[in-house]
């Protein structure tokens, strides 16, 4: 698998969690733990996915997924944390193509989702 995510996330115990989960599926996976390291992954990897939570410290990962976009167009996003009930959240996020995956969420159901998130047509 030639598929690179770009993971950013505050936490990092959930961080390492989702790394590992990630790199275990086959997927090279460049971390970070803010917005200024996102933009140095991004610089030395486009990725292909860019997966977040809801908040990270800071600002919302809308708000970093939308900065990080203009530095990678074709970057699709998944947003990890929102509440199944949050439709606002997920009528936001799909007005800009991003995917909301809800919590809470099993491993496997996280990979199956990547998966599905990949597999569709490039943005663009």
């Amino acid at each position: 698998m030639d598929t690179t995510i770009l993971l950013l996330v505050s936490a990092s115990i959930v961080r390492s969690i989702l790394n590992e989960t990630l790199e275990h599926e086959g997927y090279t996976v460049v971390a970070a733990g803010d917005l200024g390291q996102a933009v140095e992954r991004i610089k030395e990897c486009p990725p292909d996915l860019l997966i977040t939570r809801t908040y990270i410290e800071g600002l919302t990962g809308h708000d970093a997924a939308m900065y990080l976009r203009t530095k990678c167009l074709k970057m699709k996003v998944l947003i990890l944390g929102g509440l199944l009930d949050d439709e606002r959240l997920q009528s936001r996020e799909a007005l800009q193509g991003f995917e909301v995956f809800p919590k809470p969420y099993a491993p496997a159901n996280l990979i199956q989702e990547v998966k599905h998130i990949l597999s569709k047509r490039p943005r663009g």
